[in-house]
């Protein structure tokens, strides 16, 4: 009997010692199959919380996006990571300290694992990269380092299967941007929730101040917006079908001119693999239909098809009243296009929305009658050109500053945002701030106030 124990006893170490491999890493052998590596996470994540991590924990907007004070978000990310993006960064926008270096301004910045925190809180490996196009070349180009941010919550899944289907508060993705050239801090999430209030499709946003240790102690990056991510949330909490597809036009086929369409200007951000781009094509194809002066009320009927025309017109007021030059109408981007399988009508989704309430640079911002618009611009032109759209168009200005774009409403809003922020504003550092001295930061907010008066006024002139 001893024996047989001392038999079974060594069978049972060979086993245990032929199984044996790195703690992290096993590996499969058949004969009719290549090694295949399983990655087996032997970390532990002593936060996680359904609530608070798991894919299955209901969308908090009253955390995430709270806006009745200024959140606080601490990043952490190992230097070797740390300097691989800012490798990544300087190979495609060039050197800050040599700008123009290079101008690859659409590149994928890549992502890199960090220990995000909130709330004494951490959220594990989350994915974390640059974000933006041109205010992001800008930025970097002059030696700014408060830039903008995108995360991914389960972005490195793959490589820690214990954090799969991450979330924070029930959101995968989440933006903070850096509120690039505005001394006020304010108009990115000013812009965008006056668009909701006056019932469009729009991102929500709140503040927030975020803290980077990039290996060297922690460091104060400064006032950002928080930025809910359109084909994360906004289509499964704004639409009555989250599942058609989304598109985000960049180039000159977003002007939707007449011989500018070209699908790989139409990213697509969901159903990537299905490859069809019928709706959008059906847009510009009709669009610039000769039906649109021979046959004027079959060329509405095609179009109301295909397009939420009201919702656009309804956009279109709203934009041009708050003077938000760097979209569609100036500018080939910073919008998105969904087809909700409800409607199957394309509807337009503002983004990015940080150079709004103010004059603009370049060409400026529209005038209200929109007379300069060219047909390099169809969406704006073909439609203001036809009379029941032109008064739709005027009517949704008068609606907006009679019952959103309220002066006294909004000089009360921007004094309590005032309030929240300027402790956090006036502790902005050289070298990571978009503000030369505190008393730019009141005086932007009191041009803001200004800003209203005098966009209401302009309405009621332009409608007399």
């Amino acid at each position: 009997m001893k024996l047989k124990y001392i038999y079974l006893l060594a069978l049972l170490i060979g086993i245990t010692l032929a199984c044996r491999d790195d703690d992290s890493i096993e590996t499969t052998n058949n004969d009719d199959e290549e090694d295949t590596e399983v990655i087996v996470d032997t970390e532990t994540y002593p936060d996680w919380t359904d609530a608070t991590h798991s894919k299955n924990a209901d969308l908090d907007y009253s955390i995430v996006f709270n806006q009745n004070e200024v959140l606080r978000f601490d990043i952490k990310i190992d230097s070797d990571d740390w300097s691989d993006m800012q490798s990544d960064i300087s190979s495609n926008l060039g050197s800050s300290s040599r700008p123009g270096q290079t101008s690859t301004s659409d590149f994928d910045p890549i992502w890199v694992p960090c220990s995000f925190n909130f709330n004494d809180t951490e959220w594990y490996h989350v994915g974390i990269r640059y974000k933006g196009n041109s205010s992001l070349q800008s930025a970097y180009q002059s030696g700014n380092k408060k830039l903008s941010f995108k995360l991914d919550f389960d972005e490195f899944e793959d490589d820690y299967p214990s954090i799969k289907n991450q979330r924070f508060y029930g959101f995968k993705q989440l933006n903070l941007n850096n509120n690039f050239d505005d001394s006020s801090l304010m108009r990115e999430k000013v812009a965008t929730d006056l668009f909701r209030q006056f019932g469009l499709a729009a991102a929500k946003t709140t503040f927030c101040v975020v803290y980077v240790d990039n290996g060297s102690g922690s460091k104060y990056y400064g006032v950002y917006t928080l930025v809910e991510e359109v084909d994360d949330t906004v289509l499964s909490t704004q639409f009555a079908d989250g599942s058609g597809n989304l598109y985000k036009p960049d180039g000159d086929a977003a002007s939707f001119a007449n011989n500018t369409y070209d699908k790989d200007e139409m990213e697509k951000k969901t159903n990537e693999e299905e490859a069809d781009y019928s709706d959008v094509k059906s847009l510009y194809t009709i669009i610039n239909s000769s039906d649109r002066t021979s046959n004027t009320a079959a060329w509405k009927t095609s179009l109301e098809s295909v397009f939420n025309v009201d919702g656009f017109l309804k956009w279109l007021a709203a934009n041009t009243v708050i003077q938000n030059w760097d979209t569609y109408g100036n500018m080939t981007h910073n919008y998105y296009l969904y087809n909700d399988p409800s409607t199957s009508q394309l509807t337009w989704i503002p983004w990015d929305n940080n150079e709004a309430l103010q004059y603009g640079k370049l060409s400026g911002s529209l005038s209200l009658s929109l007379n300069e618009v060219s047909s390099s611009w169809p969406l704006i032109r073909y439609l203001i050109n036809d009379d029941e759209y032109k008064q739709v168009y005027e009517d949704y200005l008068l609606q907006f500053v009679n019952e959103v774009l309220i002066p006294a409403n909004m000089s009360e809003t921007y004094s309590t945002y005032y309030n929240l922020l300027k402790d956090y504003a006036y502790a902005e550092q050289s070298g990571y701030t978009y503000i030369s001295y505190d008393s730019e930061f009141d005086q932007a907010v009191e041009t803001l106030k200004t800003h209203a008066q005098t966009r209401y006024e302009a309405v009621i002139n332009y409608l007399k």
